[in-house]
């Protein structure tokens, strides 16, 4: 019975692989890889494949996320294959002259080209004493419909003092997810390009790189080439659940890596489907444990979206500590009490001195931090064009 329900998880990935990658099956080495690949996994059918009594213990968190985590198992394992042997290319290469940087305020977006990103710098909308976030989205995520970039950009504007900056890659990891992912080495490329140039007019201790999903493979490049270039590591990256098929480290597409720059933070939020489960940076925090789902979400797009959704919060004024997270080595053993080191903050004001891995059990509904004693200021409006004259909000959708 559990053979069969495995063989029918294979057959449904290699399915979506299909479309994913057209050449797949007019390519004898790719259908090798994929044929070992699926014997490997076979042989370790028990531990992906629970039993009824152990469904029926783990609940909501195998039920709903077990299946897509054999199946993100099964893409990245071919995937890795088809890079080793450069079997596949994207359809949609990178074009570094349709691609733009856009200052987000209040109440006007202002766009300009990337090869022109000292325009930007000295537009009279950027202050250039004030500190510089950049974001950038993940899959499928165009910069006029990105929740991260609304929700991210919308506290950092709430909390005022900075420039926040979005980059619009959109076309280019708005496509099949294989063609993205091989887009991620080149946008990350071209992005370090724009730092180049606003490193000129802006300290580097004051320049900050938060992605999501594939923006955090992408930050983690951009780090790289920006290293590459300037013999200059960039202060912070903040990598919100990395995507994780395709990337692994040591092969052709690592994606972020420890050391991409002086300090990487990462909140991990769908462990082992969308995103990575491993450690990735100086510092990762498991909100939740690493299982696939998080506390009020019943699927897996839920659950990847809260990476970027905890780290906002952090970001609102009188915020900042509402997710506290103790050094552990599962979240099981938190609730039991066998981690009893000191609560540290999660986001925004992380302490760039914390090394390891840390957990924490935040709530299913925003605020996600446990309440305290005081009354929490309200910040639904916060962030916001009040403006009369202003037609457009923050981020049209």
């Amino acid at each position: 019975m559990r053979l069969n329900i495995f063989k029918f998880f294979v057959f449904i990935g290699l399915i979506g692989l299909s479309f994913s990658y057209p050449q797949l099956y007019s390519l004898r080495g790719v259908f090798d890889t994929a044929t070992n690949v699926t014997g490997g996994i076979l042989k370790k059918v028990p531990k992906y494949i629970p039993s009824v009594s152990e469904v029926w213990t783990l609940g909501k968190d195998v039920i709903a996320g077990y299946p897509f985590e054999i199946a993100s198992e099964l893409i990245n394992k071919v995937c890795s294959g088809v890079n080793a042997i450069e079997a596949v290319q994207s359809q949609v290469t990178p074009d570094v002259n349709s691609m733009t940087l856009r200052l987000i305020t209040e109440c006007q977006n202002y766009t300009f080209p990337i090869l022109k990103a000292s325009e930007m710098w000295k537009s009279p909308h950027f202050d250039p004493s004030k500190k510089v976030v950049v974001i950038i989205s993940g899959w499928t995520n165009t910069i006029n419909e990105s929740s991260t970039i609304y929700e991210i950009g919308k506290a950092y504007l709430c909390r005022g003092g900075v420039n926040v900056v979005a980059l619009d890659a959109g076309q280019y990891v708005n496509t099949l997810y294989t063609w993205s992912a091989l887009n991620v080495d080149e946008i990350g490329k071209i992005l370090a390009s724009g730092l180049v140039e606003l490193e000129k007019v802006v300290p580097l201790e004051n320049i900050h790189l938060i992605g999501h999903s594939l923006g955090a493979n992408i930050a983690g490049y951009a780090g790289k080439y920006f290293t590459s270039t300037t013999d200059r590591l960039l202060p912070r990256i903040t990598a919100l659940d990395p995507a994780r098929p395709c990337f692994n480290e040591g092969e052709k597409l690592s994606g972020i890596e420890r050391g991409d720059a002086e300090f990487i933070d990462v909140i991990h939020s769908n462990s082992g489907v969308l995103g990575k489960r491993v450690p990735v940076g100086d510092v990762d925090f498991y909100p939740g444990g690493t299982g696939p789902l998080r506390k009020g979400c019943f699927s897996i797009v839920c659950s990847h979206s809260r990476a970027f959704e905890y780290y906002a919060e952090t970001v609102y004024p009188g915020y900042e500590n509402n997710l506290m997270a103790v050094r552990c080595n599962s979240l099981a053993n938190l609730k039991r009490g066998f981690c009893t080191g000191r609560p540290h903050t999660m986001g925004y004001g992380v302490s760039t001195k914390l090394k390891g891995s840390y957990f924490s059990d935040p709530d299913g509904v925003f605020p996600f931090g446990l309440p305290d004693n005081h009354e929490k200021p309200d910040v639904t409006q916060c962030g916001l064009c009040h403006s009369e004259e202003a037609k457009k909000p923050l981020v049209k959708f």
